[in-house]
């Protein structure tokens, strides 16, 4: 599909502010969250034609990229508010990256899952500390009871995405990539809400302008390749898929980052299930990670051949909070296919 053409002028101009935020959660999350390794893939440089490197964010304390926004998001908070504690909703990731900074800085939190959100995450949020509540069949069912919370108890609501804290937190992840491979001509972002696509394109399009920014999604319940494609945020359903991190809306209301993902992406990329168990499996056998089918499209778009490159490139390799039986049953499959159908029999 096609996407407006990446408008430099809005980096200089109507988003530069945004940028300043990135550089600034940079010196503020010192300490508290890990430079992850760039690490080569020869595999799928040999079939792409150029160097494929993969971004290890799932080395990040919390098994997810997603330490970065929320911690940031928590760190801006004054004490005041901090002290009433934090709220958010979650499809796991974000949740247990809240749970484990308000931990860290000893403040109440509550996590609010919906019944999609796999045990292992769930569990994973409890085990931090984290009251957890589980309400409805989605993000945007478990959002209307943080948002009561909010309004009954006056706790401080981490959004999951669509902050600009949060997508500054999550641009670090991006000016990483071209401090470690400055010459990179594309990044394949996994793409939910949008927090993670908008801020590493706003680091990695201001200092590499010509770079592509591509998000890559699940065919199964996509809300910011729907929003995209109506001109507008819309609904969704959520579906079970394999990369269940990527489920969710970007909520009606979205303030932040459905501009930014059409403005700065390139394209935006579907994938079946088939081919996120590929790129899960791919992950495991040629470099030994346990990675979340969320984590996994970047590499699996490039199997896929549904990304042509024209230089280096990188993929962000995000989480790796995958249930463990869905992963045994992906790894254990003969074929990819077999491999999606038999794991998805266990998140629905």
């Amino acid at each position: 599909m096609a996407y407006p053409a990446f408008r430099p002028d809005r980096i200089n101009h109507g988003f530069g502010p945004l940028v300043s935020h990135v550089l600034d959660a940079r010196l503020r999350l010192a300490g508290h969250i890990r430079h992850t390794p760039l690490v080569p893939c020869p595999a799928l440089s040999a079939q792409a034609g150029h160097t494929v490197a993969l971004k290890l964010d799932l080395l990040q304390e919390t098994g997810s990229f997603k330490l970065r926004g929320a911690t940031n998001r928590i760190l801006t908070l004054p004490p005041q508010r901090r002290a009433r504690g934090v709220v958010t909703a979650s499809t796991g990731n974000h949740g247990r990256a809240v749970a484990h900074a308000a931990a860290r800085l000893g403040l109440r939190a509550v996590v609010c899952l919906s019944a999609l959100v796999p045990a292992n995450k769930v569990e994973a949020v409890r085990a931090l500390g984290a009251e957890v509540r589980i309400v409805g069949r989605s993000q945007d069912d478990a959002t209307v009871e943080a948002q009561r919370l909010v309004r009954e108890e006056g706790m401080a609501w981490i959004a999951p995405f669509d902050d600009p804290a949060v997508i500054a937190g999550q641009g670090t992840l991006g000016l990483e990539v071209v401090e470690d491979l400055p010459e990179v001509t594309t990044v394949l972002v996994p793409l939910s809400g949008g927090g993670l696509a908008a801020g590493v394109a706003l680091a990695v399009k201001t200092v590499r302008p010509k770079a592509r920014v591509i998000g890559v999604s699940m065919e199964r319940g996509a809300a910011m390749h729907a929003s995209l494609l109506a001109g507008r945020p819309v609904d969704v359903e959520e579906c079970p898929t394999l990369a269940d991190s990527l489920g969710g809306g970007i909520g009606l209301a979205n303030r932040h980052t459905f501009d930014l993902c059409r403005d700065l992406l390139d394209d935006v990329m579907l994938l079946t299930e088939t081919e996120i168990a590929a790129g899960m499996r791919h992950l495991h056998h040629c470099h030994g990670l346990t990675a979340e089918g969320a984590a996994a499209v970047g590499p699996a778009a490039l199997l896929a051949g549904k990304v042509r490159l024209d230089g280096p490139a990188v993929c962000l390799v995000t989480g790796g909070n995958v249930d463990r039986e869905t992963f045994r049953r992906v790894i254990a499959a003969a074929d990819a296919e077999t491999a999606a159908a038999t794991a998805l029999h266990e998140v629905a």
